[in-house]
């Protein structure tokens, strides 16, 4: 198994849990994100895993491994990860998530076609979903008459160059196995939070949230606070990566909606409110404007992973959140940084 952006919060918990089942991994990873180092020296501890430093813009570098490697799966996990890091710079972005992801695929088709190709896409690809009616209810959003969530029906619509860029690529992955005939799956991920995930404003809020509350840090809240997300911890979206390979011929070509579903969803006020019950304190916040393409409400309709993966979140927002909070307050040194 190849991982690219295998250094970074989803990758290592990926690089972990392949490899402690005897699969023979590779981590591919530029480096350039912070933690990336830190959680690297941590999979080596704990693990026999091969790395590549190679940056996914780097067409050659990219082809060069996978053409020696040969891989039977690779899960592509490498990506600018921020909405509003892409309005600030959005060649970059398009650059790291677009380009990088065709650079993977045109490798696995010219040196390695029978590789299984899963692509980490974003519920972002939906867009704001205005044509989706929202309610306030109890202090929350909430979806109009959607009350098992978002299913692959929905339409696509890019909003954001984050959007964008992982929308092309979200469609490559699908086409490629189209006209190409390479198997490949595409998970539009929603939320995805746990251990070894260096959470900053802009990106990753449920790790954000907790490591600032630990650290006594200010939290920005944008918009009013009252989004909903379905949350997912990790442990249980690499579960997933796992049924989509066990299922990989009869899942090739499609996409997927993965994330807690509606049994796990959680408000920014609602997160907020669990943190300073958890530690017994108040938090610090401030508030600022809503950020480009931010929806209201996403909550992933289930069914489809479910029927064809045999897949379900099993671990609840609770004892995910709180097993976060602990990770943080043990490893506090990995946050020396914000001091």
């Amino acid at each position: 198994m190849l991982i690219t952006g295998g250094a970074g919060f989803i990758g290592v918990n990926a690089a972990h849990y392949f490899a402690n089942k005897d699969w023979q991994v590779t981590v591919l990873d530029n480096l350039s994100r912070r933690g990336t180092e830190a959680n690297l020296d941590w999979l080596r501890e704990r693990t026999s895993i091969d790395f590549e430093r190679v940056d996914v813009r780097d067409h050659r570098a990219v082809g060069d491994v996978i053409k020696k490697l040969k891989p039977h799966v690779v899960l592509h996990l490498a990506a600018q990860v921020a909405v509003t890091t892409s309005v600030l710079d959005p060649r970059e972005d398009f650059e790291i998530n677009a380009l990088g992801t065709f650079n993977v695929l045109e490798a696995i088709r010219q040196f390695s076609p029978e590789t299984f190709f899963i692509y980490a896409s974003t519920n972002k690809v939906y867009g704001k979903m205005e044509d989706i009616g929202v309610i306030e209810r109890n202090g929350r959003y909430e979806y109009r008459n959607l009350p098992t969530g978002v299913n692959e029906r929905q339409l696509l619509d890019f909003h954001s160059p984050y959007g964008c860029s992982k929308g092309v690529a979200d469609q490559y992955a699908i086409d490629y196995s189209r006209i190409y005939g390479l198997k490949t799956v595409t998970f539009r991920q929603s939320c995805i939070y746990g251990e070894r995930q260096f959470g900053i404003e802009d990106q990753g809020w449920v790790a954000w949230f907790s490591i600032a509350a630990v650290l006594g840090k200010t939290i920005t809240l944008y918009g009013d606070g009252k989004q909903i997300r379905d949350v997912l911890q990790v442990k249980d979206l690499v579960r997933a990566y796992e049924a989509a390979i066990g299922h990989r011929d009869t899942v090739s070509g499609q996409a997927f909606n993965i994330g807690g579903g509606p049994c796990n969803t959680m408000s920014l006020l609602e997160l907020i409110a669990y943190l300073e019950n958890e530690l017994g304190q108040k938090l610090i916040l401030r508030w600022s404007d809503w950020r480009p393409g931010d929806q209201p409400v996403f909550v992933c309709d289930l069914d489809k992973a479910e029927r064809l993966l045999g897949w379900r979140p099993s671990v609840s927002v609770n004892q995910g959140v709180r097993a976060l909070i602990q990770w943080v307050g043990q490893h506090r040194e990995l946050f020396a940084w914000l001091n």
